[in-house]
Order: structure tokens, then sequence, then C-alpha cells
């Protein structure tokens, strides 16, 4: 009986271990799903793609890129930030920690600091000086050419107040994680890298990518003997060539609009010249098309090899931020003939970078998400051909419109009222109200009420009624909240009409800018693929939120530190199977 007893169970187990061992072998069975953790997390962002277009010129695309994400991955095809300023740190950083813009504390691309009395850029960190002395970034249009240049060159993730998933994936794995941030913008790369990753960016000034001292006291020899070879070479005295025959491409025929920012040397039709390789103008033409993006994909993929990215079974972490959709949309428009073109290039180095992943590290191997720090909205221009009225927003004689100038006597304020607007908050001139013994929330409210009287001004907030709870429960200002953080948003958050915004991009007028809460800005593809996840298409509203909380449901470790998102049981399911 005894012998019996000892038997039964031992059969079952065997039973049982070996149905395992025949769903391993079959297709659709436990080899499916990863039973261990990935050997890389790859996050590719694309700045600025708005979430219709990866499908809008699929068509003319091939297997590898956009095709391959949205055939083989879980697409979620109604994704939205939850914030109201569409910028380039705000999206990023919220898709690195998970945490709304009020909890990580990007609210702005640059905002007011009144300690230091001047505008401070996101990343800016004087305490660690760029590797390169001749990368230097302080130039006029860096920030805003009011305010001239940048007080500090140096860069860090120190104004990031939350941990990122890259973060959490260090202490998860007792620092032996690989992790790294690459990008043509510093910060595409620093707000992915975190605090526990290694970032690098392209440097319009050196040609090259370069670092700060947060992250290395010397390059990597990699890195030099990468940069040494000078690969924008390559473009010096080339030009941005259709990729395909005129005749197919959607907007062939309106290569030449009037609203497209025709730059000297560059052009608004094609061919776009980059000029020669020594001149001033080179490596900002490299940046407005798809060679940014080129360079960043030579870039991350000399990352892999030299850094043994993926090559042990401790999962490593890689984002890539590709930067010329954006700068492509302001110029020209996100429906162009200059950015068909692009995205048409953009599947092409997106198919590359996956194709190098799958032969160095494998796909199955790898959990890749697709996402987008914010969308984009039409060219008021070409709004206006259509039937829809939209014009860019003037904002400079704001302190001077008779409502405001009433305001002054009514408050007895002789000196300007309006200290700056810095997008997307007006910043009220606090010395001059608190000489006068104001009353700061009624002043706020006072001048949000006349803001609201201005022509293109849909919604002014003043800062004081969201801290005490006085503004109405409406999706906007719930985004607004979203986006306020007590130490560093301005005193008035301002709104503008559907359609409209000022037209003013690091000093140019463009033809295209982001930054609002409408859906054109939020709409962005959220896509998870690789690591043998089951396609699926998905309707349900998501926010980018929750796009750091379900990558670190799939590892098993806990979410970043300011996390609001929940975890996407579309995908996080599969691994539990």
């Amino acid at each position: 009986m005894k012998k019996q007893t000892f038997f039964l169970p031992l059969a079952f187990f065997l039973a049982l271990a070996l149905g395992v061992a025949l769903l391993r072998s079959v297709p659709g069975g436990l080899s499916a799903i990863a039973e261990e953790p990935p050997k890389l997390i790859l996050q590719i962002t694309v700045d600025q793609l708005r979430g219709d277009l990866p499908e809008r010129f699929l068509d003319r695309m091939g297997e590898g890129g956009f095709r391959y994400l949205l055939d083989r991955g879980v697409v979620f095809e109604d994704a939205h930030h939850a914030h109201a300023n569409t910028e380039t740190i705000v999206g990023h950083v919220t898709l690195s920690t998970g945490a709304h813009p009020a909890v990580h504390g990007m609210v702005a691309n640059v905002w007011f600091d009144r300690g230091l009395g001047r505008l401070v850029y996101n990343i800016e960190d004087e305490r660690y000086p760029l590797l390169s002395a001749e990368a230097d970034v302080n130039e006029e249009t860096e920030i805003d050419p009011t305010q001239r240049k940048a007080e500090t060159s140096g860069r860090s993730p120190a104004n990031i107040l939350v941990s990122t998933l890259s973060d959490e994936l260090a202490l998860h794995t007792a620092g032996r994680a690989k992790i790294f941030g690459i990008s043509v913008k510093d910060r595409g790369a620093v707000a992915m890298a975190g605090h526990a990753g290694k970032a690098f960016w392209f440097s319009k000034e050196s040609g090259e990518f370069v670092t700060s001292r947060f992250y290395y006291d010397r390059y990597p020899e990699w890195v030099v003997e990468w940069n040494a070879t000078r690969p924008i070479q390559r473009y010096a005295g080339q030009s941005w060539e259709l990729l395909y025959n005129r005749a197919s491409y959607l907007y062939g025929n309106q290569d030449d609009r009037p609203w497209e920012l025709a730059l000297p040397g560059y052009g608004r039709v094609f061919p776009h010249p980059f000029g020669a390789g020594d001149s001033q103008t080179f490596t900002t033409f490299l940046t407005l098309s798809p060679a940014g993006d080129e360079l960043t994909l030579e870039f991350a993929k000399a990352a892999i090899e030299n850094e043994a990215i993926g090559k042990d079974n401790v999962t490593d972490y890689l984002s890539v931020s590709f930067s010329s959709t954006d700068y492509v949309g302001h110029i020209f428009g996100p429906s162009s003939l200059e950015a068909e073109d692009n995205l048409l290039r953009l599947d092409r180095t997106i198919s590359e970078l996956l194709q190098f992943v799958d032969k160095t590290i494998g796909l199955d191997n790898t959990l890749v998400v697709l996402s987008a720090d914010h969308g984009a909205p039409e060219v008021p221009a070409s709004l206006q051909e259509i039937g829809i009225e939209a014009t860019p927003v003037d904002r400079e004689q704001w302190d001077r419109q008779a409502g405001i100038t009433a305001l002054k006597q009514r408050f007895g304020i002789g000196e300007e009222l309006i200290q700056t607007y810095y997008h997307p908050y007006l910043y009220l001139n606090r010395e001059v109200i608190e000489q006068q013994d104001l009353d700061v929330a009624e002043v706020q409210a006072a001048v949000a009420a006349e803001l609201m009287k201005f022509d293109g001004v849909a919604l002014a907030v003043p800062s004081e009624a969201i801290a005490n709870g006085q503004i109405a429960d409406t999706p906007v200002t719930r985004m607004i909240l979203n986006n306020h953080n007590v130490r560093r948003s301005g005193d008035i958050y301002v709104v503008f009409e559907p359609h409209r915004f000022i037209n003013d991009f690091e000093g140019l007028s463009v033809a295209s800018s982001h930054g609002s809460p409408w859906r054109y800005d939020t709409f962005v593809p959220v896509v998870f693929a690789g690591s043998g996840l089951e396609p699926k298409r998905v309707y349900r509203r998501i926010h980018t939120v929750d796009i750091a909380p379900t990558l670190a449901a799939w590892i098993g470790m806990k979410p970043p530190s300011g996390a609001a998102g929940e975890v996407l049981d579309e995908v996080a399911s599969q691994r539990r199977e």
C-alpha cells in the first residue's frame, strides 16, 4: 500500500512534466509566451507621431517596420496622453515614468523659475557639463530668443522628480541591467534613460553624439571611435530626395505650399540640399530630414553591439527616440509631401532597427513598445482651405490690451502686469503684486477673465484656483490638473481654441506647433510587440501613463514611484499564461 501511494504522485508529476514539454514544443503552446523575462525592453518613441499616421501611408511600407508592429503586436487604437501640455519633454517623461506631469515635474519644455528669476530648460544642470567642450548647446534659439542663451549647457535627469521604468529596472537587477537612451534631442535621450541609465544625443554644434558628466567621466572608447568616423559626412553635398516616384505620393502634387517654412539654402520643395559638410547649417538640415533618424539608428546599433546589450540573462533597456518627424512636422506640417516621405523613410529605419535586434538578440527575447510624446495639429492655412476657421495666435500685445490696462489701473500697477508667457503658462509680475500688497488669487482670477476675451483663447485657468479646488470638473480641466505642479507651473494656464496656436518654434515662425489638450495633440500610437505576444487590436481608451506599469508588470517588478497608470491586461495577461 505504501508503495502504491508513492508511485501515483510520481506518475502524476511525470505526466505533468511531459505535458508541459509537449506544450512548449508546439506552436501556440507555452513557447509562445515568454516564461523568462525578456533580454531586452526596446522602447521606440517617435516625436510628433500622431496616432493615425503609422497607418496613413501603410500601403507603401514594407513588412519589417510599422507593418510588423501593427500586424504582429497588441495595438491600442484609442491611446492618448492625459495631460494638457503636449510637448516633447512632458510626453517623454510621462512615457518613462507612468506619472502625470503634476507628479514627475516636467510641466513644459521650459518653465520660469521664480527663485532663479529666469527660464529653466527642462534637463539643464550646471553641475554636469557636456564631455565635449565643442558641443555647447547655448544657442539663442535653444530656449527662447527673447531670453537669449540658456544659463548652462550642462545636462542631467535631476529635474525628473520620480523614478523611471529604467530606474526601477536598475534597482530590480541590482544594477546589472544595461540601460541606454539615444536620440537626436537631449531631452529625448535623458528622459528615457532616467537617473540610472546612460544617455547620448546629437550635437548640432559638433556633429557628434555626446553626453554629459552626469553619465561618464570620459567617453567609452567605442563612442570616440564611432564619432571619429564622422558618419555625418556621407551626407555632405547630398540632398533629401524623394524615396519613390512623385506620382505615387498622396501629396505628390502639393510640394510647394505657401505656409511651409522656406529656410535659406534648404527651401520648401524637393530636393532639399544639405549643403557642404563644413557649412554652418549642415547639421541642422540633417535633423530637419530623415537623416537625423538614420544617424540615431546607426548610433543605437553601435551601442547594442559594443555594450553587449541583450547578451545575458538580465533584462536590459534601450530607448530609441526618433526626432525627425517632429522637426519635419513643424517646418512643413504633418500633411505635407515632406512628412509623407519622412514617414516612409522612418518605416525603413525602424525596420532596420528591428531586424538588427532580431539578428543580435532575437525579437522573441525582446519586448518592443512603440509610442509618441505627442501628436500634431494640421496647418491652420490648410484647414482654412476646407472651411475650418484657423489662424495663428498673436500674443505680443497682451499686456497692452485695453482690458489689461484697466486692470493695472484697478490694482494700481504702473509697470507691466504680465511678466512673460512661455507655453502654456502666463507669468505675472509677482514683484509688483507683492509691492502693492495685492492678493495673488484675486489678480490671477482678474487677468484670467480678461485673457478669455482675447482672440484665440479658449480657457484661462488660474493656478490658485487649481490649488484650492475651485475649477469646474471637465475633461480639459482634468488634463490641466494633471499638468499642474505647484513649484513649476505658472500663474495662469492658457488653452487656445482648437486648431489655433502660437506658430513659434525655437525662434522661427513655423507651419505647425503642438502643445494643446485637443485630441490631435493627445492622440498617439501605443503598440506592444515581440516576446511572443499574440497580435490583437484593442479599441478601448487607454493612456500613455499605462505603458510603464505594464512593462513593470511584464518584468515582475514594482512600477515607477509616481506611476498613475493601470496595467494593460491585453498585454500583461499573455505574460501570465
